[in-house]
């Protein structure tokens, strides 16, 4: 008999190691490792999928010439923004992973979503946390048509996968892959070892047989995804939603996808028929008040394929303590601290003795470097406690030498801004529209200190 060789694995950067020690030499993280047992060469050739399509013979070697460039057929999934996050639909034989907290809506969405496919096409639900009594109430009470959708409780992927070769549905859900388990693997459900070989026997699965694997994945307290690091590299696009419990909007964001761009922003509002689709998110981020409020500015960010306007709030106070405080909701807080001293170096404007809160209204997370220009002078208007014009809009880069850097796709936002009836515009001068916009103003500025005089 073959002897079982084991490995161990990180969880956080997928590192695998012969023997078991307390630090990750790769990523440098403590108590990370985990046991992974491995196949024996006799395993690794009984486990293929004879039968089905895609599993007898030899590929084919061919010039990259040879290779057809037609684009890969799609289909939408009903939902707008959840097309758009995916690139514009699910592909044949994909495999997408959707994280997030527990009760962001991740089986929601999900069950909208297939009860949707299932009147077009054939789709089986796997659902192995909850029952089929409570994905049926569920639906129930959210109104959904539940006449074609096909419902299996099982948690054995070679169950599964038998299950759904008989039926060959196009789009498969797995709810949720940290439960999973197959049999040859001797370790508890949800760990490294089940999570990772159950990923990979369903990924090629739906590879072989052309059909869209969704997966959902739980995430752990820090906010990763649970399970080893290795699972994002298996699938084609993972997901994320996320949405605070005292807020009903939730944001779909893309962090990896083969089939469209990263990064990619869906907006959803949660309501009592489930998850609504927001299609113009740029209203939800801009409920401002009926009057100018100093420490408020309006930028543009840009998520993904299109433009997005959020609102900037700052608040400057006279600090008690020997320290002050830096707070950033929704920006880095170490870029916030730098750009504050570039404000002191070229602005002549110093916050030392300050307290310094920064926030992104609605929630967003901004990690571009164009609201850098918007950031300084929301605080400075909470510093001088003069109001900004509610019809400006500011996007720009700003260096540690005070300069005005452009950033990518300038005239995309201004033309958004334009439409939501913005009339002022301070920008890099290198994002300076050619031909001027009707009803926009637009000042190009090249340092800080022009921006400051602009306003």
């Amino acid at each position: 008999m073959a002897k079982q060789k084991t490995a161990y694995v990180c969880n956080d950067c997928g590192a695998d190691y012969t023997k078991w020690q307390g630090q990750c030499v790769a990523c440098h993280a403590w108590n990370t490792l985990s046991e992974v047992r491995l196949g024996t060469a006799t395993q690794a050739r009984t486990a293929r999928f004879d039968g089905y399509a895609g599993s007898a013979g030899k590929a084919a070697v061919v010039n990259l010439s040879e290779v057809a460039l037609e684009e890969m057929p799609r289909f939408t999934t009903g939902a707008g923004e959840l097309d758009r996050v995916l690139g514009g639909g699910l592909v044949p034989g994909s495999a997408v992973l959707i994280g997030g907290h527990p009760g962001a809506g991740k089986s929601t969405l999900l069950l909208q979503t297939m009860c949707y496919l299932a009147e077009n096409m054939p789709a089986l639900y796997v659902t192995g946390e909850e029952s089929l009594q409570q994905v049926a109430m569920r639906a129930k009470r959210l109104g959904l048509p539940t006449g074609q959708l096909q419902m299996l409780s099982e948690t054995n992927v070679e169950t599964i996968c038998d299950t759904a070769h008989q039926l060959n549905p196009r789009v498969m859900v797995i709810d949720s892959i940290q439960v999973m388990h197959m049999a040859d693997v001797q370790s508890a459900p949800g760990s490294v070892s089940q999570v990772r070989e159950s990923a990979a026997y369903l990924t090629r699965f739906a590879k072989q047989t052309g059909t869209v694997l969704l997966l959902v994945g739980h995430v752990t307290k820090d906010g990763s995804l649970a399970g080893p690091k290795v699972l994002e590299h298996m699938i084609d696009c993972s997901l994320q939603l996320e949405g605070s419990s005292d807020s009903r909007f939730r944001t779909l964001r893309s962090h990896k996808n083969r089939f469209g761009a990263v990064n990619e922003l869906g907006v959803f509002a949660m309501v009592e028929q489930g998850l609504k689709e927001v299609k113009n998110p740029s209203s939800i981020f801009l409920s401002r008040g009926e009057g100018p409020m100093p420490g408020s500015v309006v930028m543009v960010v840009w998520e993904g394929t299109r433009p997005l306007l959020v609102e900037i709030q700052a608040l400057v106070d006279t600090s008690p303590m020997n320290n002050p405080r830096r707070v950033a909701v929704g920006l880095e807080q170490n870029r916030m601290s730098m750009l504050l001293a570039v404000l002191h170096r070229h602005g002549g404007l110093m916050t030392g003795d300050q307290d310094v809160f920064v926030n992104v209204v609605g929630g967003v997370k901004v990690l571009e470097t164009g609201a850098d220009l918007a950031l300084l002078l929301a605080v400075v208007s909470s510093f001088r406690d003069q109001s900004l014009p509610q019809d400006l809009m500011v996007f720009g880069e700003v260096g540690l030498s005070g300069e005005i850097r452009p950033v990518p796709n300038g005239q995309e936002r201004i033309r958004e801004a334009a439409k939501h009836g913005f009339k002022r515009a301070i920008v890099p001068k290198g994002n300076v529209p050619k031909e001027a916009l009707a009803g926009m103003q637009v000042v190009g500025v090249t340092k800080l200190t022009e921006a400051l005089d602009a306003i």
